[in-house]
């Protein structure tokens, strides 16, 4: 049996500090859900023939004398502001992912890089939408949805320098 002698070297091992996978999964899982949310919501699924019924009925049972344009006025606006508030919630977690990464660059310019990826993500989201026959692209509907990102950011980046 061979005995190292004091003279000989010896190898030493810096050890590799993996990301830890909870840690990753807390930081960018629930942005993965939304996203994952919002491409299904992106399908014939929530299409504004299917989920006209939904919005509608409220409205004739408020309103029983409600006039067709009104009712598809209220429809259009409910749609919108359901895109500029789906951004708004993509966008926060955006931030809160960037903000809390492990990487330097997106920590330290967390604001555009959630804003880059919220407009990325509204020019996929459309472009997904025209695969779809119920489902109409529009660079309109992106730019509602890049509003609601940017007001996201905005309001936390106010937020943000208030706490600092």
């Amino acid at each position: 049996m061979a005995v190292p002698s004091e003279t000989a070297p010896t190898q030493t091992f810096t050890p590799v500090d993996f990301p830890k996978p909870r840690r990753w999964l807390w930081r960018y899982g629930p942005l993965l859900l939304w996203a994952a949310f919002i491409f299904i919501g992106s399908t014939d699924l929530l299409s504004a023939a299917n989920t006209g019924g939904v919005l509608v009925r409220p409205v004739l049972w408020l309103f029983p004398h409600a006039s067709e344009r009104t009712v598809a006025i209220y429809q259009f606006a409910t749609r919108k502001a359901g895109h500029l508030t789906e951004y708004f919630i993509f966008a926060l977690l955006c931030a809160r992912a960037f903000r809390t990464s492990s990487r330097e660059l997106l920590r330290q310019r967390w604001f555009w890089a959630s804003l880059l990826f919220v407009v990325a993500y509204s020019l996929s989201d459309e472009f997904h939408q025209s695969f779809y026959p119920s489902r109409t692209a529009s660079i309109y509907d992106c730019m509602i949805d890049s509003a609601g990102g940017l007001a996201a950011l905005a309001w936390l980046a106010v937020r943000h320098r208030r706490e600092a």
